[in-house]
Formats: C-alpha cells, sequence, structure tokens
C-alpha cells in the first residue's frame, strides 16, 4: 500500500522538490500552500511523472482556524498522513520597531503555532499506528547569533529544539522526527522577504540547490536522523557558531541584520 506525504509549502523551493521527491519515492501527496494554481500544475505534473496520487488542499495557514480546516478535510476524505513535511514559512521584511503586530503575530502563526500544532496532532496518529515520520525545515540560522530586529533567528532555534524533543518521545513508537537546518538555498525567499540583493553578494560556498536539500534531507529523515545540516561546510559553521559563548553571541548580533 501506497503511503502519504503531507507537504505545506508545497508550492514553491525546497517544498516543492521535497514533493518531488516524495514521490518519486513512491509516496502519494498532499500539497497545501496559499496558492492553488501553482499546486494544481505541481500535482499535474507528479501524476504524469511518478503516478503519484495527489490531493491539493489551498490553506493559509497564517490563518489559525484553517489548520483546523486543513485537519477536519483529512479526516472528511479519510486521507491518513504517513510524512509531514512542515516547510512552510515567511519572515517579516521590517524589524520589530517598524514592524506592525499583526505581520509578526502571521509569522509566529506560520512558523511556531502551524507547525508545531501539525506535528504533535498528526504525530500522535502516527504513534497510534507505529510508523511515520515528520520533517521540520528550520534552518542554518538556528545555530547563529540572532540579529538585530529579526524573530527569525529565534523561530528556527525554536523549531530545532521541539523537533529534537518530540523525536525523543516519539522514536519509541516507531516515529522519527527530523529538523532540517539548510543555509542559503536558491529559492523565492530572499526575493519575498527582500534581500535578494544583499544576499547574492555571498560568495557561492554559502549556497545550496532546492532539490539537493530536499533529497539530503529526505535521506536523512528516513535514516532516522534527528538533526540534518545539508553541506559539508554549514555543518562545520553551525558547530562554530553553536560553540560560541552567550556573550560572543550577542556581539556578533549586534552587527546588523545578517538574514
Amino acid at each position: 500500500m501506497a503511503r502519504t506525504a503531507l507537504v505545506t509549502g508545497a508550492s514553491a523551493g525546497i517544498g516543492e522538490r521535497f514533493a518531488h521527491r516524495l514521490a518519486e519515492a513512491g509516496y502519494d501527496l498532499i500539497l497545501t500552500a496559499r496558492r492553488e494554481d501553482r499546486l494544481n500544475a505541481l500535482a499535474q505534473t507528479l501524476s504524469e511523472r511518478f503516478a503519484a496520487r495527489c490531493t491539493v488542499i489551498p490553506t493559509d495557514l497564517a490563518e489559525p482556524a484553517q489548520v483546523q480546516s486543513l485537519l477536519d478535510r483529512l479526516d472528511r476524505d479519510d486521507l491518513q498522513v504517513d510524512f509531514l513535511v512542515n516547510n512552510a514559512g515567511f519572515a517579516a521584511r521590517t524589524s520589530l520597531v517598524a514592524s506592525d503586530w499583526a505581520t509578526l503575530q502571521r509569522e509566529i502563526q506560520v512558523m511556531v503555532s502551524a507547525p508545531t500544532e501539525l506535528m504533535i496532532r498528526l504525530g500522535q496518529r502516527m504513534v497510534e499506528r507505529g510508523y511515520g515520520n515528520i520533517v521540520n525545515v528550520a534552518s542554518l540560522a538556528a545555530f547563529a547569533p540572532p540579529p538585530s530586529g529579526m524573530l527569525y533567528t529565534g523561530i528556527k532555534r525554536y523549531l530545532l529544539d521541539v523537533s529534537q524533543s518530540a523525536d525523543m518521545e516519539f522514536r519509541r513508537s516507531g516515529v522519527r522526527v527530523t529538523a532540517l537546518c539548510p543555509g542559503f538555498t536558491y529559492t523565492e525567499f530572499h526575493d519575498v522577504q527582500g534581500t535578494r540583493e544583499q544576499v547574492s553578494r555571498l560568495p557561492g560556498i554559502f549556497w545550496q540547490d532546492a532539490d539537493a536539500v530536499a533529497r539530503i534531507g529526505l535521506q536523512a529523515a528516513l535514516a532516522g536522523k534527528a538533526v540534518c545540516v545539508p553541506g559539508r561546510f554549514n555543518r562545520v559553521l553551525a558547530a562554530v557558531c553553536d560553540a560560541l559563548p552567550a556573550f560572543a553571541r550577542y556581539q556578533l548580533g549586534r552587527r546588523g541584520r545578517i538574514y
């Protein structure tokens, strides 16, 4: 029997490439994001290329009620999730002082509340069945000093920590949780955030391809790894940053917004 994967933020970037990799591995797909047209195009491609059964559920995870609506739809259509990829996310474009609370609240809902709720509620069902995988897409930023005026690094650190906590508990029942922590990746994220010009100045060694991140992340999840930092350079950078004492991290963070 084919197993089914749910991918949030599946319309572009790492989420889209995860959908391709999962379909190639034999999973049927539940695709969710805000942009229904992109999801439909992706579903058609996956169906034609891999014979994957695809269900499209347009969802704006910034709206708390839509998380419940997504779960209700899964129950109504008797869709069982065996592999969850919590990929949806965005970052506020302005500093904390310049941002309105509604924008920051949406950021927290999309990248903290929604993935946590999906991880726990779908994870509980996986635990009952005795198998399953969950990938929470965090970031290399989870290891980095927190830049001035951003929630992003703190949110990603939360995803890193809570993924490990969940894995410690869930793995006893055959369910594994993986925190995927990619570095700078070629996606539209920086275009949406408005930081494309700044990050484009970084040397090529900092950058990764979204498909490579998805491939490495899927391999890590199926191998039962709790944390995956794709790329040797990123792993070294993560280790160095994580070893810095608190005062050094703070002083480096004061130098400015770097993500």
